[in-house]
């Protein structure tokens, strides 16, 4: 008899993308994100961060000020580093787990891409017109966006 009490693919793939998340040096808001394709095959992670060959001691982290003094313009968030990292072949068809509903610049990389499911763990800036926009293009392309169902599992493990 096979075991029982193992976790499922979405706990699975969602795990990876909590897990990529504490790669994230912002100390404000980590985002994980694992591309998956049909046959339940991870092919790629991201999480958010500085571009390659920028300093993360260099650039700022703070969320509020001008500009340049902030985050945003600078930070790559995890869904289009999940993209941009993926090497070779499509991501037609994929699915996209992130712990964070996906802006509105994601989305439209997740879109042209041919993602066409995205299963998210939070939805705290759904009030913003950033995420809105973000439902609207997904609405309008096909891309279907899923909570994901917490169940209650706990993991835990030491490294």
């Amino acid at each position: 008899m096979k075991r029982e009490g193992y976790i499922t693919w979405d706990e699975y793939f969602m795990g990876i993308a909590k897990l990529s998340a504490m790669r994230s040096k912002d100390p404000g808001t980590q985002v994980g994100a694992c591309i998956v394709n049909r046959e339940n095959r991870i092919m790629s992670m991201g999480y958010n961060g500085m571009p390659k060959g920028c300093s993360d001691d260099c650039f700022p982290w703070a969320r509020e000020g001008g500009m340049l003094d902030t985050k945003y313009a600078f930070v790559c968030h995890a869904e289009l580093n999940a993209i941009l990292n993926f090497r070779g072949g499509s991501l037609a068809g994929c699915k996209v787990y992130t712990t964070l509903f996906p802006c509105n610049e994601c989305a439209k990389a997740i879109i042209q891409i041919g993602i066409t499911e995205v299963i998210y763990l939070e939805d705290k800036y759904a009030d913003t017109d950033g995420v809105r926009a973000s439902k609207k293009m997904f609405d309008s392309a096909g891309v279907k966006y899923t909570p994901f169902v917490k169940k209650g599992t706990h993991i835990e493990f030491d490294l």
